[in-house]
C-alpha cells in the first residue's frame, strides 16, 4: 500500500470568482460621413494593421462638390493674376500723374478681395479633400475585425456601427471582489486564471483597486493585466478567476487517505511496532480542499507517515508494509 510522510506544503488562502475580459486596445468603428456603402475590404475574423481600409463608401456627391469648389478656384485665382497686373501697370501711372490716387486705390482694393477670396476658396478645397479621405474608413488600431454588420447597398451615417477591432493581445481581467472581503485587497496579491478543471493556466497580479463601490452590487472592482495568459482567450468572455489572499506552510494529506464516520474525519498513520508498522487509526481536522488534498488543521504532524491507499480493508493495529 501507499504511504506518504507528511512535509510542510505552500497553502493558499484564496477566493474564486468569475471574471470578464476586456482589451486595453478595444474600438468600435463608426464612419465620419454619410453615404452609401459600395464595398467591404474586410470579413470577420481577419487580423488588421492601423490604417488598413475595411469600408469604400460612395464618394462622388464629395467629388462633384470638390470639383466645383476648385473651378471656382480656379476662376478667383485668374481674377488674382488679372487684378494684381492692373495693379502693378497702374503704380507706375498714378506715380506719373496719368490717373488719380482713387483709381489706383480702387484696383488695389479688387486686388485684396480677390485673394481674400481665393484664400477661403483653398481652405474649403483643402477641407474638401479630406472631407474626401473619409468615405474610405480605415482601421483606427490593430487587431482583430468582428462581426461586420453592414453588407455592401447599405446607408450609413456617422452613428452607424460598422464593426469592432479587438487587440486580444492586451486582455484585463475585470473581477467584482464582494464587499465584505475588500479590506483584504492589495495591489500585487496574484490572480489566478483558471481552467475548466479548476487547475491554473495562468498568474498575474492585481493592477488596479477601485477607490469606489459599485451602488448596485456592493461591490470592489478589481483589475489585473494578463501578461501571461493563454492565446485563446477572448473579448468579453467570462473565466474563472482565484484571488490568492495569502501563502502559508501547513500540511496535506490526500482525500483517499481521509474517511469520515458519523461526522468525523479519520485517516490511518503508519507507526513502528517492532521490526514492522502497524497502522493506527486517528481522528483530524480538515479545511478547505486544495486540488485532490485536504488541508489538515489538526490531529497530525510533519513526520508522520499517512497511509493512502488500501484504507477500507484497514483496522486499527493491523500490519501494514509500504509498497
Amino acid at each position: 500500500m501507499k504511504i506518504v510522510t507528511l512535509a510542510p506544503k505552500p497553502i493558499e488562502q484564496s477566493a474564486e470568482f468569475i471574471a470578464t475580459l476586456r482589451s486595453l486596445r478595444s474600438t468600435t468603428v463608426q464612419p465620419d460621413v454619410e453615404g452609401l456603402v459600395t464595398r467591404i475590404l474586410v470579413k470577420s475574423g481577419d487580423r488588421v494593421r492601423i490604417g488598413t481600409p475595411l469600408v469604400q463608401i460612395d464618394p462622388d456627391k464629395q467629388q462633384a462638390s470638390v470639383r466645383s469648389t476648385e473651378a471656382g478656384r480656379a476662376g478667383t485665382e485668374a481674377d488674382v493674376r488679372y487684378w494684381r497686373a492692373q495693379v502693378e501697370r497702374l503704380e507706375s501711372l498714378v506715380s506719373a500723374g496719368a490717373i488719380s490716387t482713387q483709381e489706383f486705390e480702387q484696383a488695389q482694393n479688387s486686388l485684396k478681395a480677390a485673394e481674400a477670396k481665393l484664400s477661403e476658396l483653398d481652405a474649403q478645397v483643402r477641407e474638401g479633400r479630406v472631407q474626401l479621405q473619409y468615405y474610405r474608413v480605415v482601421a483606427p488600431q490593430a487587431g482583430v475585425v468582428g462581426d461586420i454588420s453592414i453588407r455592401a447597398g447599405d446607408r450609413v451615417t456617422t452613428s452607424t456601427e460598422i464593426t469592432t477591432i479587438d487587440d486580444n493581445e492586451s486582455l484585463e481581467a475585470y473581477i467584482e471582489v464582494p464587499l465584505a472581503r475588500a479590506p483584504d485587497l492589495r495591489l500585487g496579491l496574484p490572480v489566478q486564471l483558471l481552467d475548466s478543471d479548476g487547475k491554473p493556466v495562468a498568474t498575474n497580479p492585481i493592477s488596479f483597486i477601485a477607490p469606489r463601490v459599485d451602488s448596485a452590487t456592493q461591490s470592489v472592482l478589481v483589475k489585473t493585466l494578463l501578461k501571461d495568459a493563454p492565446p485563446a482567450l477572448r473579448v468579453q468572455q467570462f473565466v474563472k478567476a482565484r484571488i490568492v489572499w495569502k501563502t502559508t506552510q501547513g500540511l496535506r494529506v490526500p482525500v483517499v487517505a481521509v474517511s469520515r464516520i458519523s461526522g468525523q474525519y479519520f485517516c490511518f498513520v503508519a507507526e513502528a511496532q517492532g521490526q514492522g508498522l502497524v497502522a493506527k487509526q486517528r481522528a483530524v481536522q480538515v479545511g478547505e480542499v486544495l486540488g485532490e488534498d485536504y488541508v489538515i488543521v489538526g490531529g497530525l504532524k510533519a513526520g508522520e507517515r499517512v497511509i493512502v491507499t488500501g484504507i477500507q480493508k484497514l483496522g486499527d493495529g493491523a500490519p501494514v508494509k509500504a509498497e
